[in-house]
């Protein structure tokens, strides 16, 4: 039980830490006030939807390189067809996570269908990705202006550096949460999530079960790219631009919030609600640090260890 619910054990410890480590002002603790709790769930709201994706691509044993690339060349496409080619907000949504989409299954085709190890693929990916967007943007950033004239977007689009409930809760946060909820029910309810944990088990026996394991390993990148596109989406609107140079880094983060939360990068063993456990504990572990104006060298330092006991657990879990 300790090893199966390391993350959530392990959020449970950070986030007492970050409360016995936090400065206060007039006599409240920065750390718990609404707005800097609500502030790290929207600071690991991209992070935490790539991983999603990057958790179903683990479970079967593979990896995705590109996630981070293809985060830059959906936010990228994003500012490009609200503000230069006039696009309204659902045709460009629809344009972009498309783009995400095929991205994904293209890779997936290339790693299942022709056998390429998905490491090689996907470090190819994150190379067409960012090219692709240097491409699509002319090589910098893309600003995205609000308004009801040409060369700017439709206002509807900023909502996605709003909050709601009365200020309070971030979308971006919100958007998290229900790309999570729909991913832990459809990895627990459905045929095709036993197939991905077979696969990731022991390839070579679910193939002779009868799984189709190159279909599900096509969808599986195909949902990752998907997601990571959404992500993009999230950035642009935030950020208000698109950059060919966003998105850099993202890869490794995401994998870190799967392996915190307890995956196996082996395949087979893992989940959902880890990931998400995973992502809020290296997001709080950010907040506090920056509180208390920690060395941003030392906070990579701290992030790093981290992440090395949490694969080492992996080490120590029972089969």
């Amino acid at each position: 039980m300790i090893f199966r619910f390391q993350s959530l054990f392990g959020l449970v410890a950070v986030f007492i830490a970050a409360i016995v480590f936090s400065p206060s002002r007039n006599g409240e603790l920065l750390f718990l006030t609404s707005d800097n709790l609500f502030n790290v769930v929207r600071a690991v709201s991209e992070i935490g939807i790539i991983a999603v994706g990057m958790t179903f691509v683990i479970l079967i044993g593979g990896i995705d390189l590109s996630v981070g690339a293809m985060l830059g060349l959906a936010a990228v496409g994003s500012a490009v067809l609200l503000v230069e080619n006039d696009f309204g907000l659902i045709p460009t949504v629809v344009i972009v996570l498309a783009v995400g989409l095929v991205f994904g299954l293209l890779q997936g085709i290339a790693s299942a269908l022709f056998s390429i190890q998905a490491f090689i693929v996907t470090l190819a990916g994150l190379q067409i990705a960012r090219g692709l967007a240097r491409i699509w943007s002319g090589g910098q950033g893309v600003a995205i202006a609000y308004g009801d004239g040409p060369g700017e977007a439709p206002v509807t689009f900023s909502l996605l550096g709003e909050r709601t409930f009365n200020g309070l809760v971030p979308i971006p946060a919100l958007i998290f949460i229900v790309v999570a909820v729909l991913a832990i029910l459809f990895l627990r309810g459905t045929a095709f999530s036993r197939h991905v944990y077979a696969i990731g088990g022991n390839e070579k026996a679910a193939r002779l079960s009868g799984v189709p394991v190159t279909r599900v390993k096509i969808i599986v990148f195909g949902i990752c790219g998907l997601l990571a596109a959404l992500a993009g989406i999230i950035h642009a609107g935030q950020l208000n631009q698109g950059s060919p140079n966003d998105g850099l880094g993202y890869e490794l983060d995401a994998i870190a919030a799967v392996v915190v939360g307890g995956t196996s990068l082996a395949g087979g063993r893992g989940s959902v609600v880890g990931t998400v456990a995973g992502a809020l504990l290296l997001g709080v572990l950010n907040n506090i640090l920056a509180l208390n104006s920690v060395d941003t060298n030392v906070q990579l330092l701290i992030k790093g260890l981290v992440i090395v006991v949490a694969a080492g657990l992996q080490r120590l879990r029972p089969s």
